[in-house]
């Protein structure tokens, strides 16, 4: 936490980014042993990698010792970095992890005033509405991820009865894949509470939003239960959810209340395909489509913790080919987007890293040094002096976009027209409209090897919404207007037009 200096904050302002999602700072089962600090150990059988799974929650009110520059300080570690990212103009997310904890969770932190989860639960029973947790009248058997975890033996850790995976594995016998170093939450009237509790507790620190893993794995009447609860003594904080699945879109918002959703399902993967040749640009207009009615509430995104970097092996091989993914998805409408570490340098996550392997992702389970991070760095000068002239010029674009997003009245508040229907000749570009009826952009994302010049026809209606005090629209002679224009492989054309 120490190592977000001011001058790291000022420098990812800079780039045009209002707020700062903190991965991991709540405690999680991990192999490290704290116990001089007073920290139990975890059994290496339920834990990931080294370093442990950020989302195996060991205590809801706790602080990762990993993350902290001296151990006994950890929480005051975390609010000065509240403080600290205040000060430089920006807001902090942290994560809540409502549906699932460590298999060995338990509270050494909490309030002296609440109870932990599982006290009290009757492990006779595999439901009770009272109960914290799923029992399932059997132990716990690893067999099936025999020889999985390089540092543990399966078999020795003993759970019984055994309790229900993260993943909804209501089987004593979980697999390699599945969660199984975690345990699903069960949500009775107790855990309501419970939870409560856990967001008020962190929201009283100056946390200003929470990204909230697996939501839609929750019960929507709990969200839409706690949600305004938490608002009422914290009215600007926001809520984050991880929903994939489009049914339950509108139910997360409107009765669970939730400020934003990730837009993975829709916009993510189809811009994915559109890099990969798979589909035609066109069908990004689908995209915006199915969302209209929610659109402000989408949260864009083209890497994340549990997606593959671009640059890598297993997804474009290129960052240069992020650069019309980023200009659809930050200048597309006035939704926000997220931005990954590493992600404006190009980093690969191509590194063969502990438990999860080479699989085109930074991973989260194990110590690995970002070398894209650690060379932007540069021993805490945060100056990019050790980049590569690729990376720093990647950089930029990064910013240029980013900043356009945020600062450019068109673009953060302003009205978006797609192009695609009167541009048939389109296949591998997408174009649109931006305009705040002051200022007009044409955008045009090239997802191709090469550089083209083509024409972009603008309707009159287009004419008519974002100009009508134009003298072309007060005499009636607004028509269809045809642009020739330019744009580099793998890039974006943004252009200010008079129409």
């Amino acid at each position: 936490m120490a190592a977000f200096t001011p001058k790291a904050l000022a420098e990812i302002k800079a780039m045009g980014v209002t707020h700062v999602w903190y991965t991991g700072i709540i405690e999680h089962a991990t192999q490290t042993d704290y116990s001089r600090y007073g920290i139990r150990r975890d059994h290496a059988e339920v834990v990931k990698g080294r370093a442990g799974s950020p989302y195996a929650i060991k205590d809801y009110y706790d602080v990762d010792p990993d993350l902290a520059t001296k151990v006994p300080e950890r929480i005051r570690e975390w609010e000065a970095l509240i403080e600290r990212t205040h000060q430089a103009g920006m807001k902090v997310i942290q994560d809540f992890v409502p549906n699932h904890v460590a298999r060995e969770y338990h509270s050494d932190a909490c309030p002296e005033d609440c109870r932990d989860l599982g006290d009290g639960d009757d492990t006779s029973k595999e439901y009770s509405p009272d109960n914290n947790f799923f029992y399932l009248g059997e132990p716990l058997h690893l067999d099936n991820i025999l020889g999985s975890n390089e540092c543990g033996i399966a078999g020795l850790y003993e759970e019984n009865p055994a309790k229900a995976t993260g993943n909804d594995v209501f089987s004593a016998w979980p697999g390699r894949n599945d969660w199984y170093e975690t345990r699903k939450l069960n949500y009775g009237s107790d855990t309501y509470n419970k939870m409560l509790q856990i967001l008020l507790y962190w929201a009283a620190k100056g946390v200003d939003g929470f990204r909230c893993d697996m939501a839609e794995m929750v019960p929507v009447e709990f969200w839409e239960w706690v949600i305004p609860q938490v608002k009422e003594r914290y009215p600007d904080i926001i809520f984050i959810a991880e929903v994939y699945n489009p049914q339950q879109y509108r139910d997360y918002i409107f009765r669970g209340r939730f400020d934003y959703l990730y837009d993975k399902v829709g916009l993510y993967d189809r811009l994915k395909a559109v890099a990969a040749g798979w589909c035609s640009a066109r069908e990004l207009t689908l995209c915006w489509q199915s969302v209209e009615d929610i659109q402000e509430h989408m949260l864009n995104f083209l890497e994340n913790h549990d997606e593959q970097r671009i640059a890598s092996d297993f997804f474009a091989g290129d960052a240069l080919k992020g650069r019309p993914m980023l200009v659809v998805s930050a200048l597309m409408n006035t939704n926000p987007m997220m931005i990954y570490f590493g992600q404006e340098l190009g980093e690969r996550g191509m590194d063969s890293e502990g438990f999860s392997g080479e699989d085109g992702r930074t991973t989260i389970f194990d110590y690995w040094t970002v070398d894209t991070i650690r060379r932007w760095r540069n021993g805490g000068r945060f100056d990019g002096a050790m980049l590569t002239p690729a990376e720093k010029k990647l950089r930029d674009f990064y910013i240029q976009i980013l900043r356009l997003a945020e600062e450019e009245p068109a673009f953060s508040r302003g009205l978006f027209w797609d192009l695609m229907y009167v541009n048939g000749h389109l296949d591998r570009q997408y174009a649109f409209l931006r305009s705040d009826k002051t200022k007009t952009y044409l955008v045009v994302a090239n997802f191709s090897d090469e550089s083209i010049t083509t024409e972009i026809r603008i309707p009159a209606d287009a004419v008519r919404t974002f100009m009508p005090d134009s003298d072309k629209v007060r005499n009636g002679m607004a028509h269809d207007t045809v642009l020739s224009v330019k744009v580099k492989a793998w890039d974006g054309l943004v252009k200010k037009i008079k129409l």
